[in-house]
């Protein structure tokens, strides 16, 4: 009888850290290094959205200059959100969500996985996630 306790405080410690939706929420770098998403819990969804870039440069663009609304192009990146509608699966990974590419002006469907507690695979892809491709983000340390 004691065993049965001691097995399922075991498998409470073996449990990946980042089996919690929450997990996700925080501030990531995309691959490029040149964009800061804040991803934030909202209800059941998740929103990534931009709030800057550690890239100084007078030639990058500020506003959503490829969107193919041209209405949009003057709105500002920053405060532009990139990452909408996933779903919890489980296990640390979201589907069903789109991700907007600001620097193309185009939306893809998405799924997201936290590799570990600062590591975030996202894989925009057209149609089935076979056609498609994966970034991998990087959580960054919150500033004190």
């Amino acid at each position: 009888m004691k065993t049965l306790p001691l097995f399922l405080l075991a498998i409470t410690f073996v449990a990946p850290a980042h089996a919690d939706p929450a997990a996700v929420a925080g501030t990531w770098m995309n691959e490029d290094g040149d964009g800061l998403i804040e991803i934030r819990i909202d209800g059941q969804d998740i929103r990534g959205t931009i709030i800057g870039s550690p890239i100084e440069d007078p030639e990058r663009p500020t506003t959503d200059i490829h969107n193919p609304d041209a209405a949009l192009r003057d709105r500002p990146l920053v405060g532009l959100t990139i990452l909408s509608g996933f779903s919890y699966d489980g296990d640390g990974a979201w589907s069903g969500g789109f991700v907007y590419d600001p620097n193309n002006g185009k939306t893809y469907r998405a799924k997201l996985k936290l590799a570990d507690r600062n590591t975030l695979k996202l894989r925009g892809y057209v149609g089935i996630s076979l056609l498609g491709r994966t970034e991998t983000w990087t959580r960054q340390k919150a500033e004190t």
